[in-house]
């Protein structure tokens, strides 16, 4: 194809990863003066990304925000293909063939790693393998073990909260969202009562949002109890207080549960500030317990050991330190911030080139938290998206055309090679039988597990 071509048909763009970070970067194509033609490859039967495999079955307020998503893969300049892996049943170089530049918004889904002594015992979990549990994912197993009374959940974001609270409620509780049997089963034999949430640091640096933090104590089984001990402010802490609206709602709810008395709800969540995990123990090569060093502040809003030690006895340990984003198939990629390298969303292929030929590969982008790192809330990936959508635009004069940008022939291609995508037609497919097996309980929905049975329910292939 030409250049001259080329100007006569949309933009054609590859998007892979069909998450907020994806979806909000095809909205920002479609707002812009540009005629687009977009493509959102997906790895799951489904869209949406952490919103459907990330978030707690028990917040509708952030699954909400699907809706709004919904809108933008509605448009006729987005089509949806699904089920597709990028890097094994399509690489960067036939994605080129295809399409004038190519974005990834992969995101990220595993677990940043903990170097702690005995962090690899059996029992010893990472947050966001439970969390994909708890939500269904199809490449997870389908069993969690649940047989721990003493349970603990290092970190203070809001993935802490929310393994702690599903770790701490009854599967009755959860039953009216959209848990899939097996996840309802696994919950409704937890042995769990007592969970215990650890911060290294105090309640003016946790990194919970005020709604979620106070989302805790509003289930009639979960008692959540913090040490009045816990409540301690240095310069640091009082300026972040000052600063910040939310540290300032988090801190005042925080001192509340630490003055009242200790209510009798059967299941107990404590919230331990100050205490650094030094040490998991081990009996047989399972958890055995944790060792903790006391922290104490040091006037900047850190901490400093203070050589004091305490043992608490847990049986499992689940580690909600953070999420890594996992290499891309031909990208370079930063290991220890877990981001492709790259500038406003251009990947760099050599930084110390001046030359932007060779500074940057040739029309391809990031965005979202494979860009920047797995850090803010979900409206946070708006301003990604856009900050690279205006690059790429600006870049869209000097892209060397697709071979082969007619929308039809990919999907050929595609089915040639016998991937069984799936479509959006095909999501409001799965929607509507996910809703179908809901309704007889009362429930919106019910989540399908199997891949199989998504892709079934999808009819792959079918617009």
């Amino acid at each position: 194809m030409t250049e001259t071509s080329a100007a006569n048909r949309p933009l054609r763009i590859a998007i892979v990863g069909a998450g907020p970070a994806g979806i909000y970067a095809a909205d920002a194509l479609m707002k812009s003066d540009v005629d687009v033609s977009i493509d959102l490859y997906e790895r799951m039967p489904a869209p949406f990304g952490l919103i459907r495999y990330g978030v707690a079955p028990d917040h509708p307020r952030i699954k909400g925000i699907i809706t709004a998503l919904h809108k933008v893969l509605d448009k006729p300049q987005v089509r949806l293909l699904g089920n597709i892996d990028y890097g094994a049943d399509i690489n960067l170089a036939e994605l080129q063939r295809f399409y004038d530049a190519v974005i990834f918004s992969t995101g990220a889904n595993a677990d940043r790693a903990l170097t702690v002594p005995g962090i690899d015992l059996d029992g010893s979990y990472g947050a966001a393998d439970f969390v994909s549990w708890y939500d269904g994912h199809p490449d997870v197993p389908r069993n969690w073990p649940l047989d721990a009374e003493k349970v603990a959940v290092l970190g203070v974001g809001n993935v802490a909260l929310d393994v702690a609270r599903v770790l701490a409620k009854t599967g009755d509780e959860l039953l009216p969202t959209e848990i899939p049997p097996n996840v309802y089963e696994g919950l409704k034999a937890n042995k769990a009562l007592e969970v215990h949430v650890f911060g290294r640091r105090g309640p003016a640096q946790a990194k919970f949002t005020p709604l979620e933090l106070r989302e805790l104590d509003h289930s009639p089984n979960i008692e959540v109890i913090v040490d009045p001990e816990d409540i301690d402010y240095d310069e640091g802490s009082e300026a972040a207080r000052r600063h910040s609206k939310q540290v300032d709602m988090v801190c005042n709810t925080i001192e509340q549960w630490a003055i009242r008395d200790v209510g009798d709800r059967p299941h107990k969540l404590f919230l331990h500030f100050f205490e650094s995990p030094a040490e998991v123990a081990g009996q047989d090569g399972k958890v055995a317990g944790l060792r903790t060093e006391r922290t104490q502040l040091d006037g900047t809003g850190n901490v400093k050991g203070t050589g004091e030690f305490r043992d608490w006895d847990v049986q499992a340990i689940y580690r909600a330190v953070g999420y890594l984003s996992q290499n891309i198939p031909q990208l370079p990629f930063d290991d220890q911030a877990g981001t492709v390298p790259n500038e406003a969303g251009r990947v760099l292929s050599d930084d110390t080139a001046e030359d932007p030929a060779q500074r940057y590969l040739p029309a391809t982008y990031v965005t979202g938290w494979i860009k920047r790192g797995p850090v803010g809330l979900i409206g946070h990936t708006k301003g990604d998206a856009n900050e690279t959508i205006a690059c790429l635009l600006d870049d869209a004069p000097n892209f060397t055309p697709a071979a082969e940008p007619e929308p039809d022939a990919v999907t050929k291609w595609l089915e040639d090679k016998g991937i069984p995508f799936t479509t959006w037609a095909g999501w409001y497919r799965l929607d509507a039988h996910e809703r179908s097996l809901g309704e007889p309980q009362g429930r919106e929905r019910v989540k399908v597990v199997e891949r199989e049975d998504m892709l079934r329910a999808s009819e792959p292939g079918k617009v």
